[in-house]
């Protein structure tokens, strides 16, 4: 596809200067910069421009606005697809065919093709294909037995293109044997800021980096469309890497020069590369320099259309991310013309697709959005769909079709760990252990495919999985064992004397997580021992009695680990290596392997981000080299890197510290991880719901008397600063009307709170604020705090809750109630 040459001009007066009014945008043109201007990998066909415009001449506005919406799999029979005409279908993380996790690949063919089938049964004059999007993430990441290789961040520390490409190709083979076509990736974030959740997702903080990966990916991905390519994804357009505190979903602040030296590069090797599609970010942007308020990616026709599609020279489509047309101002979830208007072809509807197609037809009629915007968004689809070969071919006549084996790739798997790693200290030349040496294995990661797959793993956070999900694959201690050692294992160090071993391998880090709930918010740090001491704890048992220790840190992005480092002999950045552990292994036995990764971001010197790294991006020792790490300071204070008045009780950014507990009188059930049950007790039930952002809210549904707790381990002391002019605040969703009493408490005080929450009844999102005063008036004493947190009913009632915390300084918000839960 030839790339439009024609350039909007762009107003250089101040008085063309566009201001934003709420959810209206006055803007001009694309952002001043060298944007690259992308040569088109696929050259104009006119026999494509000729179907297209055949297909297109035949269509209903209902059939166009069908192919425009796509649905996700819980919501969206085979039967949908045919009545409603949609052009897509996908599935979400933790989202199979028929809810079985444990779904062969032949089962996700089966599916595919009945959604085919469905598409081709339709009264359409020419039939259009329904398009099946995936997060195939490290691998085909959703499906139990593909093989899942490093995630991102560890292959950009392989510094290896090659090996990008041949990943990418694995990938494209093992997402077709689910008869799926097309793949959400690559992820082209250029991270700023390792707080952001989504870091492992980030080759690398280096944009020439993600340029040579983004083509390599694609190129691997798409390839020339045979049986083993699916169509690439380029996303999020753009500068999701550069929020403001690496906020999921937040402001990146940047000029438009350093958006186009940093945030662009990815994109300039995806798209000349051939990507048919980008996705838009879920962030908005602002430009200090010029004055200049983009506001969210999704709403923005400079950024989407004159920038992407016009000066960039993108010809295929642009798909928006989960819901996200519902964080433009004055849109919904189902309904935004402003995104349409803006240059967004395909919406990720997942579960209101029906309303988002009546609403859009009747956008359409009302003259709200032009028919000509309809007709070049189908056009496009029509066009990717075209030159991807859908046409005349159902799932299931691919080569790989229903091939479990052909989801696994377990050599290039091994070979991407082996490159990944990443050595940062090697005392004495402690590494390579000798073979048969005798080993004692410690940490919550040894023996663990969750902890060492990280998010995006057979289930959208990675959580509510075991090793049984991973039957093909080894984890690390496996592949320790596996070397010719002489194997003593101990999670947490227990019931073992270190002296009696040549060496302990301790393998710790982080636990699995993906977007929102990875975030390290404002009341946190980058101190990994923070949020998981029992690191420090497994370190400091086996430290200290003769023995080297020999520590594998698991994480998604650099952390400050000054004191694991200190307790360590030899060092090795792991980051996430995927299925198989025994590339790990490779390394750290004597033998013909060498490490080779080098840091693709810098390491934190301290707690919060800092401009110095204690080891510089680039940097990673080889065997033989000389390891100078004296020891480091250790920063033992434990301050936030931003809001320190803020204490989180349930965020996506903190579900550990006060975990949520559903009880009445006969039952209690701790919600823990899993995203996707429905956890219940005689009284009520819960399950995940969205509040805000997917997935971030617990919903309960009451039927007597029960509760939803929030309740630590231990007493906890609320900080002077969150204490002073606080408040309790919380998201709420009120889908049923309470029809008893409802109290709300914390520390043990109630507050009868049935006025409050039958006002609240509407089904909309609602901030809820209650001074602290009202409970401590009452006894709660917040210096041995267990409960900040618990919500109960009588009788029948539903709400959903999420964000909660305790915040300082919000008292005399206009948002704020009194104690009876009205406006004071």
């Amino acid at each position: 596809m030839r790339p439009t040459r024609s350039f909007r001009p762009v107003l250089k007066s101040l008085s063309c200067v566009f201001l934003l009014i709420g959810a209206a945008h006055a803007q001009t043109g694309a952002p001043q910069a060298a944007w690259p201007n992308v040569a088109a990998a696929y050259p104009r066909d006119p026999a494509i421009e000729a179907r297209v415009k055949q297909i297109l001449a035949g269509m209903t506005l209902a059939q166009k606005v069908g192919q425009m919406t796509q649905g996700e799999i819980k919501t969206v029979t085979p039967d949908d697809v045919r009545r409603y005409y949609l052009g897509s279908v996908l599935n979400g993380g933790g989202s199979w065919p028929g809810g079985n996790k444990h779904a062969s690949a032949a089962d996700w063919v089966a599916l595919a093709g009945r959604y085919y089938d469905a598409s081709m049964a339709t009264d359409m004059a020419v039939k259009v294909p329904v398009i099946w999007g995936i997060d195939a993430i490290h691998g085909n990441s959703n499906v139990v037995g593909a093989t899942l290789f490093p995630h991102n961040v560890g292959l950009g520390a392989a510094h290896d293109p090659a090996l990008v490409r041949a990943i990418g190709a694995a990938v494209g083979k093992a997402v077709r044997a689910t008869g799926i076509a097309w793949v959400f990736a690559p992820t082209l974030a250029v991270v700023q800021d390792v707080r952001w959740g989504r870091s492992y997702e980030s080759f690398s903080s280096d944009p020439a980096l993600v340029r040579s990966y983004g083509s390599a990916y694609v190129q691997g991905l798409q390839g020339r469309f045979g049986d083993s390519s699916v169509i690439a994804t380029a996303k999020h357009f753009i500068g999701d890497g550069g929020t403001d505190q690496g906020k999921d979903r937040g402001q990146t602040i940047a000029s438009a020069a350093q958006m186009a030296a940093i945030h662009a590069p990815g994109y300039a090797g995806a798209l000349g590369a051939g990507a048919l599609t980008v996705m838009a970010s879920f962030n908005s942007w602002k430009d200090p320099v010029a004055g200049i308020d983009y506001g969210k990616m999704h709403g923005s026709r400079p950024l989407m259309t004159d920038l992407l599609k016009e000066r960039m020279g993108f010809g295929g489509f642009i798909v928006s991310d989960w819901n996200a047309i519902a964080e433009v101002p004055g849109c919904r979830e189902d309904s935004c013309a402003q995104a349409v208007n803006a240059g967004v072809d395909m919406f990720m509807v997942p579960d209101k697709w029906k309303d988002f197609i009546r609403n859009t037809i009747a956008q359409v009629e009302a003259g709200a959005i032009p028919m000509s915007r309809i007709d070049d968004a189908v056009a496009r689809i029509l066009r990717v769909k075209l030159r991807a070969g859908l046409f005349g071919q159902r799932p299931s006549a691919n080569a790989n079709a229903g091939k479990q084996e052909a989801m696994q790739a377990r050599a290039l798997a091994r070979q991407a760990v082996r490159e990944s790693l990443v050595l940062l200290k090697n005392e004495r030349h402690v590494l390579p252990l000798k073979r048969g040496a005798r080993v004692l294995v410690v940490g919550k990661g040894a023996d663990s495919q969750p902890i060492q797959n990280g998010g995006w793993s057979i289930t959208w956070q990675g959580t509510d999985n075991t090793n049984a999900e991973f039957p093909v694959g080894d984890t690390i201690l496996a592949g320790v064992r596996a070397s010719g050692a002489q194997v003593t294992y101990s999670a947490d160090a227990s019931g073992v004397d270190p002296a009696k071993f040549d060496a302990v391998i301790a393998v710790v880090g982080e636990k699995p997580y993906a977007e929102g709930d990875g975030d390290i918010g404002p009341a946190m740090s980058l101190r990994h021992t923070s949020r998981y001491p029992e690191d420090l704890a497994v370190l400091k048992t086996v430290r200290g009695k003769g023995t080297p220790v020999v520590t594998v840190f698991l994480s998604g992005r650099p952390l400050y680990v000054n004191d694991l480092i200190n307790m360590s002999d030899a060092f090795v950045a792991a980051w996430l290596p995927g299925t198989e552990g025994g590339g790990v292994a490779d390394l750290l036995f004597r033998g013909r392997y060498d490490f080779r990764g080098r840091l693709p971001f810098g390491w934190p010197a301290q707690a919060c981000p800092s401009a110095k790294p204690l080891f510089a991006r680039g940097y990673g020792l080889r065997l033989r080299s000389v390891s100078d790490v004296p020891a480091l300071e250790v920063d033992s204070a434990t301050a936030a890197c931003g809001r320190a008045d803020v204490m989180p009780v349930f965020t996506q950014a903190d579900r550990a510290s006060f975990p949520l507990v559903l009880a009445d009188a006969s039952a209690s059930v701790p919600l823990g991880a899993d995203l996707n049950a429905v956890l219940r007790v005689p009284n009520a039930s819960v399950e995940t719901a969205q509040i805000n952002t997917q997935q971030d809210a617990k919903r309960v549904t009451w039927t007597g008397p029960a509760r939803l707790v929030a309740q630590a381990a231990a007493p906890r002391s609320v900080p002077a600063v969150v204490r002073a002019d606080g408040v309790l605040r919380f998201d709420t969703m009120v889908a049923q009307a309470p029809t008893g009493k409802v109290t709300l408490a914390l520390g043990g005080a109630a507050l009868d709170t049935t006025r409050l929450f039958a006002r609240l009844a509407d089904g909309k999102r609602h901030t809820v604020q209650l001074p602290l005063s009202c409970f401590t008036a009452q006894g709660a004493n917040l210096d041995r705090l267990e409960v900040p947190f618990s919500v109960a009913s009588d009788a029948t009632w539903s709400a959903a809750f999420t964000r909660i915390e305790l915040a300082g300084g919000a008292l005399r918000e206009p948002a704020t109630l009194n104690c009876n839960g009205d406006q004071p």
